[in-house]
């Protein structure tokens, strides 16, 4: 079971920037939640939403302008910029210029705030950076210059040092955003293996939000003109949460799918008849092609998905039946069919 101890409570916070001969611009107000040791959670929200400002204010970058962010209990402010070091690391969106230094030498500047004013590194130090490296499994990019490693190998390396300061909380802001989608997944599995290791709190601000439906054990969800909200991504789909947070004009939530799909009258109505992962793909790339999937019997026009063996085919119902041999065919048909009514 989840240890449920606080981390890192948050009451009544406000963020925002003080702004010279100007009352403050707020960015995000009232905002109460906690991150738990042990959990992955992922903050989420619109462009403009503030996810960025509240990163940097729980980190302790910059000040809140109003309320508390308690790390162990204790206000960031009651904590030297070591102490805080000691407990909390921090990834950021930007590229670092790193040059010819080696994987194994970022990874040690984790240890930074562990070390005398020599630099020096005890043998304590050289097993955490060595368990860091093998937590996120880049043991063998170790001698190699940073500056030949991939975006993905690169962000490892970053995590890795983030690891190397053995947090209680670790905070990530955007660390996807420079990766594709398989390197995507791959970093988003391993936080949420990370996270309950070692009683961890991982909090990752995001624009995935597939992915985060998919890993976070908690979603905060940032809204410019709503609350904020918080708990089990299934939770704030079911309640419809989710979707009001990402109430962008002409796009909607479906929790039907889990995908967002395009408001306005123009959606024509299909339906849709068959079963399985033919039927799934079949029923996407309608909704792609702007289509609203109904049930069979409630629209003019049906397509039956058919299994035969090995065999798939596609046959669209309506005024004229005619039978497809894949989706390009089948979206071919039924454009080429609304160009003549």
């Amino acid at each position: 079971m989840m240890d449920r101890r606080v981390v890192l409570g948050i009451q009544r916070l406000s963020v925002g920037y003080h702004e010279l001969r100007h009352q403050p611009r707020v960015v995000a107000r009232d905002i109460d939640v906690s991150l738990y040791a042990g959990e992955f959670v992922c903050l989420l929200g619109p462009n403009g939403a503030g996810k960025s400002t509240l990163i940097r204010t729980i980190s302790g970058i910059q000040p809140p302008l109003h309320g508390t962010v308690c790390l162990d209990g204790k206000p960031l402010a009651g904590y030297s910029a070591r102490e805080l070091a000691q407990r909390m690391s921090l990834v950021l969106t930007q590229r670092v210029a790193v040059g010819i230094m080696s994987a194994a030498t970022l990874v040690s500047l984790g240890r930074h705030p562990f070390t005398d004013w020599t630099g020096r590194l005890t043998s304590r130090d050289e097993e955490a950076i060595h368990k860091a490296m093998a937590a996120v499994g880049i043991e063998d990019l170790a001698p190699r210059p940073l500056c030949e490693l991939s975006d993905g190998e690169r962000q490892k390396v970053m995590i890795a040092r983030a690891l190397a300061q053995e947090p209680q909380v670790m905070i990530l802001d955007e660390a996807t955003a420079f990766l594709d989608l398989p390197h995507r997944v791959e970093l988003m599995h391993l936080l949420r293996r990370l996270a309950p290791a070692d009683g961890r709190a991982i909090l990752l601000s995001t624009h995935d939000l597939d992915l985060a439906l998919r890993c976070a054990d908690r979603l905060w969800l940032l809204s410019p003109s709503g609350p904020f909200r918080q708990g089990a991504p299934e939770d704030l789909i079911l309640t419809d949460a989710f979707a009001a947070s990402f109430s962008h004009a002409g796009v909607q939530f479906d929790k039907a799918s889990g995908a967002f799909l395009r408001n306005g009258s123009d959606r024509r109505s299909i339906a849709l008849c068959g079963e399985g992962i033919p039927a799934m793909w079949t029923c996407r790339a309608l909704e792609r092609a702007g289509y609203q999937v109904v049930n069979p019997g409630r629209a003019q026009t049906c397509v039956e998905v058919r299994v035969e063996g090995e065999t798939l085919t596609w046959q669209i119902q309506g005024v004229h039946a005619v039978q497809c041999d894949s989706v390009e065919t089948l979206l071919a048909n039924l454009t080429h069919a609304e160009s003549h009514t």
